[in-house]
C-alpha cells in the first residue's frame, strides 16, 4: 500500500478525475438543479448575498451557505452548469479524503482505504458529487459534527491530547459549529437528525449519561452561535418574516407532499438497495450477520453508524414527501458497514459469503436494463400506447434524440465488472474481485452519465431550456403555466422583479410576455385569449404576448 500521505493525494487525484470533467457538459435538470444555481445567481445579479431570493424576492425553503458557494463560484467561473455543480465536486474530493483519514484512525489504513472504495464505486454516492444538490455538503457537516461527538464519547488514554481525536471540550466547539453550518445549509433538520442519533444511543444505554451537560451546552451553543450568526443579521436588516416563514416551511416538508413528491413507506429501502449498489448488498450482509472486534471502541463506532444508518432511513420513510435525496445521509453509514464487510475479506482473504449471489444477481438485473435501454429507445414508437393516459410524456418521446447502440457499453462495463470479480473469486484471488467489482461501479457510473445524461435531458425538459436560453438578454418576461420550473429565470437570465402572474396573463404590459405550457395545459392558456401561439415542441407550447 502507498504511504499515508500519498494515498490521500491518490484518492484526491482520482476524485477530481472522476467529477471535474462534464460538470457543464448538460443543462441543469429542474427541480432542485435549476432552483439553488437560480438562488445563486440573483445573490450575483441582485448584490444581496444576505437573504436567498427567487424572482428577486424573499425565497423561504432554504437557507443560503450552499447558494453562497455556489455564488462564490459564479463569480470565478461565469454563470453556467459548470459553476453550479462545482462546490460539489470540492465537497467529493474532501468527503473521500476525510472518510480515509477518519477510517484510518478508527481501523487502520486498509480499511480507511475499502471505505473509500465502497462509496466511490457505488451508484449515488458517486453521482451526487456531480450534481448541483445540497445534499452532499449538508450530509458531509453532520456526518462530521456526529464524528466529533462520537469522538467525545470515546475514551482512549493513549490519546495525545493534542491530536485531532482527543477528548477535550474544544470538540464539543467543533461538533455544534459543524452541525450549525448543516443548518445553514439545509435548515433544522441538520440538527435534528443527529439529536435523534444522540437520544437512540442513550436509550440503548440504558439511559446512562454518555457526555457531561457542559458539553452538551457546547454543542447547543456551536450550533446557535453559527446559526444566528446569519440569521440574527438577516432579523436585524428584514425583520422576522423570513426566519418564521422559513420555520413553518421546514414542518410543513416534514408532514405532508411536497410538489408531487409521496411515494410509498418502503421507498427508501429501495432506493438504497439500488441506489447504492454495489455496497448496499455487503451492507445487509453487514447488518444480518454483525462485525465484532476486542476493541470496544471499534464496536462502539460501529454502533453509531448502524443507529445513524436506521433513524435517516426511518425518519425519512414516516415523512410524506419522498425524494430519492432525502436518504442520501444515509451513504455514510451504509459504505461504513460494507467497508466492514470488506476488510474481512481483505484481511482474511475470507470468501464473499451469500452476498455473492445477491451482488451477482443485482448487478446482472442493472447492467441488463442498461444495456437493453439503447436498443428499446431506438424503438421509441413502440412505447407510446405505454403512456396512453399522459398525452405529454407521449409527446416527450418525440424527441430528437440518436441511438446508436454504443450506449449499451454502459450496461456492459458493469456486467464485465462482475463476471471478472465472480472469476476472480473462484480462483480464490478475493481481493481482485473486490477491486474489479467496485472499481468497475465507479467506471459504471461514469459512462453511463457520457453516453446517457445528454439523451434523458433531450427527452425531459430540453425544449423548454433551449427556448428560454433565445430570450435571455431580451426585454421580456418569462413564465411557466400549469406546472412549476426555475428554467425561465435561470435559463431566460431574468434581471428584475416580474409583475405579479395574473398582470403578465392578462393585464397591461410594457414588453412582451413569453410563455411555456404542457400540452396537457393549453386549454387553460387558450381561455385567456391573450397569448398566441408560437410552436410546439416534445410536449411543450410556447406562446408570445405583446403589448
Amino acid at each position: 500500500m502507498p504511504s499515508h500521505g500519498r494515498l490521500q493525494l491518490w484518492i484526491l487525484a482520482i476524485a477530481a478525475l472522476l467529477f471535474m470533467p462534464g460538470l457543464g457538459a448538460v443543462h441543469l435538470f429542474d427541480w432542485d438543479e435549476i432552483n439553488f444555481a437560480e438562488i445563486a445567481r440573483e445573490m450575483v445579479a441582485s448584490g444581496d448575498w444576505l437573504q436567498p431570493q427567487m424572482h428577486f424576492v424573499p425565497f423561504h425553503e432554504k437557507p443560503p451557505l450552499f447558494m453562497w458557494m455556489q455564488a462564490a463560484s459564479m463569480k470565478v467561473f461565469g454563470v453556467g452548469e459548470f459553476a453550479a455543480r462545482f462546490p460539489n465536486a470540492i465537497c467529493g474530493m474532501i468527503t473521500l479524503v476525510l472518510l480515509y483519514r477518519i477510517g484510518e484512525q478508527k481501523r487502520g489504513r486498509v480499511f480507511g482505504a475499502l471505505w473509500v472504495l465502497a462509496y466511490l464505486g457505488s451508484i449515488l454516492p458517486n453521482l451526487y458529487f456531480r450534481s448541483a444538490i445540497i445534499d452532499p455538503w449538508f450530509n458531509l457537516f453532520i456526518f462530521l459534527g456526529l464524528h466529533a461527538i462520537i469522538t467525545l464519547v470515546q475514551r482512549d488514554p493513549a490519546r495525545h491530547p493534542s491530536t485531532f481525536n482527543a477528548r477535550r471540550d474544544s470538540h464539543a466547539w467543533i461538533a455544534g459549529i459543524l452541525l450549525g453550518l448543516a443548518v445553514l445549509t439545509k435548515g433544522p433538520v441538520g440538527a435534528l437528525i443527529p439529536a435523534l442519533v444522540m437520544s437512540v444511543y442513550w436509550a440503548l444505554g440504558r439511559f446512562k449519561p454518555y457526555l457531561k451537560r457542559r458539553r452538551i451546552g457546547l454543542i447547543i451553543l456551536g450550533i446557535a452561535i453559527t446559526t444566528l450568526s446569519w440569521a440574527a443579521i438577516d432579523m436585524v436588516r428584514n425583520g422576522p418574516e423570513f426566519i418564521i416563514a422559513f420555520f413553518w416551511r421546514q414542518i410543513a416538508l416534514l408532514t405532508s407532499e411536497d410538489a408531487g413528491h409521496g411515494g410509498f413507506i418502503g421507498y427508501h429501502f429501495v432506493v438504497l438497495l439500488i441506489g447504492c449498489f454495489p455496497a448496499s448488498v455487503f451492507a445487509v450482509q453487514e447488518l444480518l450477520k454483525p462485525t465484532r472486534v476486542e476493541e470496544e471502541d471499534e464496536n462502539d463506532h460501529r454502533r453509531w453508524m448502524v443507529i445513524l444508518f436506521w433513524v435517516v432511513l426511518i425518519l425519512f420513510s414516516l415523512v410524506r414527501t419522498k425524494i430519492v435525496h432525502y436518504s442520501s445521509l444515509c451513504y455514510f453509514p451504509l459504505t461504513y458497514l460494507a467497508a466492514l464487510q470488506l476488510e474481512r475479506i481483505w484481511m482474511k482473504r475470507e470468501a464473499f459469503g451469500w452476498s455473492r449471489f445477491l451482488l451477482g444477481g443485482l448487478g446482472t438485473v442493472l447492467a441488463l436494463v442498461v444495456f437493453l435501454l439503447p436498443f428499446i429507445a431506438m424503438r421509441i414508437d413502440s412505447l407510446k400506447p405505454l403512456f396512453a393516459q399522459d398525452p405529454f410524456a407521449q409527446a416527450n418521446l418525440d424527441a430528437d434524440v440518436h441511438w446508436s447502440g454504443l450506449e449499451s457499453i454502459a450496461g456492459m462495463v458493469l456486467l464485465a465488472s462482475l463476471v471478472g470479480g465472480h472469476l476472480l473469486h473462484g480462483r480464490g484471488r478475493v481481493r481482485e474481485a473486490v477491486l474489479a467489482i467496485f472499481c468497475g461501479g465507479a467506471l459504471f457510473v461514469s459512462v453511463t452519465l457520457f453516453f446517457f445524461i445528454n439523451r434523458i435531458e433531450a427527452y425531459s425538459q430540453r425544449a423548454a431550456v433551449e427556448f428560454f436560453e433565445t430570450k435571455a438578454g431580451d426585454r421580456c418576461w418569462l413564465l411557466t403555466k400549469g406546472y412549476k420550473s426555475y428554467v425561465p429565470e435561470f435559463y431566460g437570465r431574468v434581471s428584475e422583479r416580474q409583475p405579479e402572474e395574473q398582470v403578465l396573463l392578462t393585464g397591461t404590459i410594457d414588453r412582451p410576455v413569453y410563455l411555456s405550457c404542457k400540452v396537457t395545459h393549453t386549454d387553460e392558456v387558450a381561455a385567456l385569449g391573450t397569448f398566441t401561439e408560437m410552436y410546439r415542441k416534445n410536449g411543450f407550447v410556447f406562446y408570445s404576448r405583446q403589448p
